[in-house]
C-alpha cells in the first residue's frame, strides 16, 4: 500500500502539523485509492482571510476548499463516501445542511454532524471527508 500526500495552493495551507489530504492506495499506481481529507474551515486560500460574514458564506468556502483538494486527488464530490461536520451551534444546522447538500448530486455520503464548543480560528463550521476511487 502506498501513501501520497495531496497538497494544492487552491485550498488553505495547513495551520498545524498535518497535511491537506493523504491518498492511500495500491502500489500498482492504478489511480485508485482512498483520500482522507483533513477538516477544512472557511479560510480563503487567495487571501488567507476568513470568509465568514454568515454561516452560508462560511459553509460555501469550506466546500470550495474541499472541492479543490478532491480535484488535486483526482476525485470530485461523487467519490465522497463519508463526511464529518463540526459546528459550534446546532441551531445553524439547517443553514449548513442546505449549503452542503448543493454540492452533491443524488448520492449523498454517510455523515455525522457534531456540535463542538470551539473550532480553529473560532469559526463556526469545519468539515472533513473521505473519498474513494
Amino acid at each position: 500500500m502506498s501513501k501520497t500526500i495531496i497538497t494544492t495552493g487552491n485550498a488553505p495551507a495547513p495551520i498545524g502539523p498535518y497535511n491537506q489530504a493523504v491518498l492511500s492506495g495500491n502500489p500498482d499506481n492504478t489511480g485508485q485509492g482512498t483520500l482522507y481529507i483533513s477538516g477544512q474551515i472557511c479560510i480563503d486560500p487567495a487571501t488567507g482571510g476568513l470568509k465568514n460574514q454568515d454561516i452560508q458564506e462560511e459553509t460555501h468556502q469550506v466546500m470550495h476548499n474541499l472541492k479543490a483538494i478532491l480535484k488535486e486527488g483526482g476525485m470530485d464530490f461523487s467519490h465522497v463516501v463519508k463526511t464529518t461536520i463540526f459546528i459550534t451551534d446546532m441551531h445553524q444546522f439547517g443553514s449548513v445542511n442546505e449549503v452542503y447538500g448543493k454540492y452533491f448530486e443524488a448520492a449523498f455520503p454517510a455523515r455525522e454532524t457534531v456540535q463542538v464548543s470551539a473550532l480553529p480560528k473560532f469559526v463556526n463550521v469545519e468539515i472533513s471527508m473521505i473519498a474513494v476511487k
